[in-house]
């Protein structure tokens, strides 16, 4: 087997995970938010400001499971019975949350169960997503190259650490981009939600960076040991001078930055986690050479792939192009 096509298919997995975390993890951060908005218009506002692009953002999903289950198939394999509960109730969470964006626009003396129903499926689905990770952080049992553990191995502590770690970072990136999109009470709402969600964020991020490498022996040794931990410690240095820059900004009144510092601390915090898992994408047992697909899959799968990825990342951008500019009330895109 070439060693460098399950290399390729992990750096392409993984940048549709990152895109799909940034990317809807705002629109569902705006789910998230929807409680804390003082008025209906409001909201009428807040989904206004994502109405062209949270059915695009799940695209990403889409490739990064779907690439998993081409590339990866034994992986596939192991990872789905062991995380299919979280993975069973997210994907009910995003259909549900979907339905509703789609009926609240247009009822009338039903829309405060649609606005529940979306509200409820964002946060269902950005904790699910949490569990997930936390259930691959924590490591799958696995015998002879299957799944041997339980159904709610992942149901630990961490995972619901995990998960509300998610949902109070997903509520950050959607507050961010309330900040950038709209203007007046909800913007000036959302400013003061991003410096609370801001320092939440941290907190769990901090939580995590030690709870892993005291809990899970091989995390430790490969964030402290010789030479890595002179490659890495740059990573928590830079993750706090971002989350500074934040508050800064968030302090200055500005609108575009706070949303990409939010996008950078995600990015490092998801490298600090591919740092602490790589090679391995069924933790700890099982590599990304050990459960790849045969090389003529893959090669059949990157030749449609590869020309199609730019298309559809030109597209996005294009969107989000088009419709730029600040969100007012009473204006929107049905």
């Amino acid at each position: 087997m070439e060693w460098y096509l399950p290399v390729i298919w992990a750096a392409l997995i993984g940048t549709a995970v990152a895109l799909y975390v940034i990317l809807d993890g705002f629109d569902l951060g705006i789910g998230i938010l929807f409680p804390y908005a003082a008025k209906e218009h409001e909201r009428d506002q807040m989904i206004a400001s994502i109405a062209p692009f949270w059915d695009g953002n799940e695209t990403w999903l889409v490739l990064g499971g779907g690439g998993l289950l081409v590339a990866f198939p034994q992986a596939y394999a192991v990872i789905m019975p062991a995380l299919y509960l979280p993975v069973f109730v997210m994907l009910l969470a995003l259909v549900f949350r979907g339905v509703a964006f789609e009926f609240r626009t247009v009822a009338r003396t039903s829309k405060k169960y649609w606005t529940f129903a979306f509200s409820a499926g964002s946060t269902l689905a950005a904790f699910c997503q949490g569990l997930i990770l936390a259930g691959l952080i924590q490591g799958i049992k696995v015998e002879n190259g299957v799944f041997a553990g339980r159904a709610f191995d992942f149901a630990t502590p961490f995972a619901i650490v995990c998960g509300l770690g998610v949902v109070t970072g997903y509520a950050l990136l959607g507050a961010c981009w309330l900040v950038m999109k709209t203007e007046g009470a909800i913007a000036a709402r959302a400013r003061g939600h991003a410096k609370y969600l801001l320092l939440g964020v941290l907190v769990f991020m901090a939580v995590v960076s030690l709870w892993t490498p005291l809990q899970f022996p091989r995390i430790a040794q490969r964030w402290f040991s010789l030479p890595n931990i002179l490659f890495l410690w740059p990573i928590p240095v830079v993750t706090a001078l971002t989350a500074l820059l934040a508050w800064r900004w968030l302090e200055a009144g500005r609108d575009y930055g706070p949303f990409f510092a939010a996008i950078t601390l995600f990015l490092l915090g998801y490298a600090g986690l591919a740092i602490s898992v790589y090679p391995y994408l069924v933790p700890p047992s099982l590599t990304i050479w050990q459960t790849a697909a045969v090389p003529a899959s893959q090669i059949f799968m990157l030749i449609g792939t590869l020309p199609l990825l730019p298309i559809i990342l030109m597209y996005t951008g294009f969107v989000y192009y088009l419709f730029r500019g600040k969100v007012r009330e009473g204006e929107g895109y049905h």
